[in-house]
């Protein structure tokens, strides 16, 4: 059993050079990311191809010395010659490092593949708490649309529920899958960005496209309960119909140009995806308004709030976990975007669950009492109304 693994992986690293020499890259590696712990090493492989005509060495680069220790940081590949050189990397200090090469060959394509990012940590049982932190938020957030559509559908109204909300929520969340999508299922734009960004990684993954996409799903679902369950009087404000507006406007003149050339379709997805964030910061101004009007928060779900509060409060901590492990503090505060985006989207969950808790708690009393007072008297008229029935036809007989 042994030896057909052995056969095997010597048959994996043979097709793998096959593969290198037909796309004539010169030098390759088995694999352009590399995550080390701070004392510990690890390796990788440089491959090297069969159509190389002349001897020449190769000399590795790092972009902080001090960060790690390659080993061996130079090698030398004959003319005609098929080998694999291993490399190991010994991490010391935290942080994300580069390795890239030259050769003496002066033909910058040879090296042009041969590059790793690494990645050194100060822990790696930070690694999987930032893990467990990432798939937690991740279901929080998913299921946190599911309060609202259950509470419209046992009260068979969604008065209470903002209008406004709810459509700036299917434009974003509509937008976003429209980016989500276009990085990771068109080849096209995944080429520009890897023109754009040569060794960078594609931002967008699997489970970016599912929460997009299932967001946009639930929307849809407690928007169709607004044209079947009672609503009163609500309905989308003038002031949400002049943003929405604007923004399809901006939305479409960038698809125009993006459809003559003038810019490029992944522009037109950044473009996007800035509607999405300004979406973001002013889609609970409307929902925290209504309720203040009201002095209540009956209708809306505060199954929504208090989820949305744990997937951004778990968010921010493993953005700090994160920036701890790695050393990268600048991700936060020399972009503060994302951070900050977070830290106002918790500060808007606190509000509503200070309305909901502390500011409107009597009204949301007084209608659970209500519901429960009408309920009896259904239920009372209910059991007297067989008694009654005999008197009637007593009466009748006399």
């Amino acid at each position: 059993m042994e030896r057909k693994f052995h056969r095997f992986f010597q048959a994996l690293a043979v097709l793998s050079m096959l593969v290198v020499v037909a796309t004539g890259q010169g030098l390759t590696v088995d694999t352009h990311d590399l995550t080390i712990i701070v004392s510990s090493n690890e390796s990788f492989l440089v491959y090297a191809s069969a159509n190389l005509e002349t001897d020449f060495s190769v000399t590795l680069l790092t972009q902080h010395e001090d960060h790690l220790v390659v080993d061996p940081e130079s090698f030398t590949y004959s003319a005609g010659s098929i080998q694999n050189q291993t490399v190991i990397v010994t991490g010391l200090k935290a942080g994300y490092v580069e390795i890239t090469a030259n050769s003496t060959s002066g033909e910058s394509s040879i090296t042009e593949d041969l590059f790793v990012r690494i990645t050194v940590a100060k822990s790696e049982a930070l690694i999987y708490t930032s893990i467990v932190f990432g798939w937690i938020y991740f279901v929080a957030w998913s299921v946190s649309f599911y309060p609202q559509i259950w509470i419209n559908y046992r009260r068979k109204s969604v008065e209470g529920l903002n209008f406004d909300f709810l459509t700036l929520n299917i434009v974003g969340f509509t937008l976003y899958s429209m980016f989500n999508c276009g990085l990771y299922f068109v080849g096209s734009l995944q080429d520009e960005y890897e023109n754009r960004h040569p060794r960078g990684l594609n931002p967008v993954m699997l489970n970016d496209v599912v929460f997009s996409l299932h967001a946009m799903f639930a929307t849809t679902i407690t928007i169709v309960q607004c044209f079947i369950y009672e609503r009163g009087q609500q309905r989308v404000s003038k002031t949400a119909c002049g943003i929405l507006g604007i923004f399809t406007l901006f939305v479409m003149i960038s698809a125009i140009l993006a459809g003559v050339s003038v810019i490029h379709w992944l522009d037109f997805l950044y473009y996007c995806s800035y509607v999405k964030l300004t979406i973001t910061i002013i889609k609970y101004v409307p929902q925290a308004l209504m309720n203040f009007r009201r002095k209540s928060t009956v209708g809306w779900s505060i199954g929504n709030i208090l989820l949305d509060f744990t997937g951004g409060t778990l968010s921010m901590l493993q953005m700090i976990l994160n920036a701890h492990n790695y050393d990268d503090w600048v991700s936060i505060f020399g972009d503060p975007t994302k951070f900050g985006l977070g830290v106002f989207s918790v500060l808007f969950d606190i509000f509503f669950m200070l309305q909901h808790y502390v500011f409107y708690r009597h009204a949301r009393e007084t209608s659970i009492s209500n519901l429960s007072a009408v309920t009896e008297v259904q239920n009372d008229s209910q059991n007297d109304s067989p008694q009654k029935e005999p008197d009637v036809e007593a009466s009748e007989k006399c």
